[in-house]
Formats: structure tokens, sequence, C-alpha cells
């Protein structure tokens, strides 16, 4: 099998995806093509996973300066795949993330393919390759509506990492040092963090640490302010701080530990704050595409978490916060609510589909 992957909400999901079909199918073999340089090649690399770069590059919202070398880059990605997949010779691809898997799918368009669509509504780039993919597997029954009406659609729940299921509340706070007397709060904008959360996080920063516990990740550029910050509060009120500029092996252990998050609403949200039933006050980044707001609607009318938009957040968010952890019957609702949306087999469900697809192409 060949996965192109991407960056973002593709690569932990394909990653899960990729330990499930292992475990079914032991003698698998898998290639990984991806972006050249990047996290990406790092995170493959580490798990033991064969890893091809090739040239890639988006068209959608670059704008009209960029799009004539970014095609010429799309070019030179169709030639590299085309190369790999003659060496490889698949038996079936499975694509997940953006840009990255646009020229492995046209050179390989006569595979067998499954897609795996992170987020509610699929970007252009997914959309685009829903018309090459043999199946189609969605992390909700809300993405169906997005497809053409051909399209072999199936809900098969979100991947989440098989290591998360190690981390309980009280394993995760043991982690991260957390002590638990006051309310946990998870702040969290993604591996590159979000700067409007963390002003906003710091402009309130006493006022929060009277009634919460902080997990706090910031991301690498604002790292030193929020240190900074975190040095200038009372011995008591910094170790309710705990500020991190990104967690990878120990993130399962913040959002196991955390009673709440503040979290932007990436593909992620979709299938690890299910996974621990965390509830959530969700800021939709405003400067993309709309995915994140649609996935913040996605959970909000299911009642697991409520939505800010990012220009109120400054103002609105300590309100919202003080008002929820004052209404317990409020937040326990919505802990199941988000609960109610996990798919613990998400992974092995996708896998399934891959092997079945591998199968008829070998047989």
């Amino acid at each position: 099998m060949i996965c192109a992957g991407g960056t973002g909400g593709g690569v932990y999901p394909a990653l899960a995806v990729h330990d499930a079909l292992k475990a079914i199918h032991p003698t698998a073999e898998v290639l990984w093509v991806g972006g050249e340089g990047g996290m990406e090649a790092r995170l493959v690399e580490r798990a033991g996973i064969a890893f091809k770069g090739i040239p890639a590059a988006g068209v959608h919202g670059v704008g009209l300066g960029r799009l004539p070398g970014n095609l010429a880059t799309i070019g030179r990605g169709i030639k590299a795949a085309e190369a790999i997949l003659a060496d490889f010779k698949p038996h079936a691809l499975f694509f997940t993330g953006g840009y990255v898997a646009v020229p492995v799918a046209l050179a390989g368009w006569h595979y067998p393919s499954v897609l795996f669509v992170p987020d509610v509504e699929p970007g252009l780039a997914l959309k685009a390759l829903s018309y090459l993919a043999k199946r189609i597997t969605v992390s909700v029954e809300a993405s169906r509506p997005f497809f053409h009406k051909k399209a072999d659609v199936h809900v098969t729940g979100y991947p989440v990492r098989p290591e998360l299921a190690y981390w309980t509340k009280a394993r995760g706070r043991q982690r991260l040092n957390i002590r638990g007397e006051k309310p946990v709060v998870l702040v969290v904008g993604g591996s590159k963090g979000a700067h409007s959360l963390n002003l906003a996080v710091l402009a309130h920063l006493n006022a929060l640490l009277e009634f919460v516990e902080l997990i706090h990740l910031t991301g690498e550029s604002d790292w030193h302010m929020v240190e900074t910050a975190r040095e200038a509060l009372s011995p008591a009120k910094a170790e309710r701080y705990h500020i991190f500029p990104y967690l990878h092996d120990d993130m399962g252990a913040a959002l196991a530990a955390a009673d709440l998050a503040l979290s932007r609403a990436g593909a992620s949200v979709l299938g690890e704050f299910p996974h621990f039933g965390l509830p959530a006050i969700l800021v939709p980044y405003p400067y993309a595409w709309r995915y994140q707001r649609v996935n913040a609607e996605m959970l909000t009318r299911h009642g697991a978490a409520l939505l800010i938009e990012d220009a109120k957040l400054h103002s609105g968010f300590l309100l919202t916060l003080e008002k929820l952890l004052e209404t317990p019957e409020k937040l326990e609702a919505m802990r199941a609510a988000m609960t109610s949306l996990r798919v613990p087999d998400a992974a092995q469900n996708i896998a399934r589909q891959i092997l079945e697809l591998a199968g008829e192409q070998h047989g």
C-alpha cells in the first residue's frame, strides 16, 4: 500500500490507520509518500515507516503571483510519484491530508484508492480527490452531503493514535504535575500555537488562575512571551500554570488531565476530544477556508462544545468560562455529548476498507 498524507490533520490519523492495518495484516508493505522536508517526514520515519518525499504545492488561495510556480511544482510531483508507483507497485492507495496527495492521486488514478477526510467538510484538494477515490471514509455522518451522488462514502469515525488509550485522568495529571484542586483547563491552538488564544489568556491570566489550573500549549513563536508572563506570577499561581511549546508524546496526558479545553477547531477535535470526553470552547481560525468553523458548528449542534468568534475571544471567553464552570450540570452534559461521538474502532474500520481493496487488486 502507498499512503499519501500531509501535515496537519492528516498525519496522526494516517499513522493510526497504519498501526491498525499492520495489526490486521502484519506482512503488509507500506510506503508513505509526502512533501519534501518538514515535520511529516520526521513523524513518519520515527514511526518506522518507509518515506519518500515529492515536490508538492497548493493552488487554492495562493494568489496569481505564486500560481504558475505552484503548478510547475505539482507537475514535478506527478513525475516523481509516477516513478515511485512504478517501482513500488502498490495494490492500493490511501490518501489523507491535503494538496500533498494530489500528485500521487493523479499519477496513480488507475489504482484502487481509499480517501480519508479528517474535517467535516473536505477542502478543495480532498474534494477533487473524491472523484478519483474508489471509497471515501469520513469522521462523521455530517460529511456525507459534501460529496457527489455516486461517491461510495463510509462513516468510519476519526482514527486516534493508539497510545492515547494509555492515558487516564490520574496518569495525565501525574505526568504533568497537576494538582487538580481547581478545574483544569487545556488551552491549545495546534502544533504551531494560536497567537490570539495566547494573547487572550495572558490578558486575563491572574483572573484565570484564581479559579482554574491551566495547561497552556503556546507554540514556539509565543513561547518566550508566555514564559515571561509566568515568571511574573506569584509562586502559588505559577504552580497552577503549566506551559509547554507543544506536547507530542505527552499530548494524551494533557487531553486526559483536562476538564475543559479552549481550542482551535482543527480536525483532531473530531476524534481526540470525543476519545477523552473533553468538552470544549472552540475558537475557529478565521483566516483560512471554513473547515474549522464547520467542525465547531457540528460539535456545537451536538451539545459537546461552545463556539466563540476569534474577534470576540479577548472580551468574551473569560465570562463564558466562568459561567460554564459555575454550572457543573451543563459541563457534564457537554462531556456526555462529546463522549457519545467517540468511535473507538475508527482506525480498524479504515484499515479494513484499504485491505479489502488491496485484496481485490491482488486477487
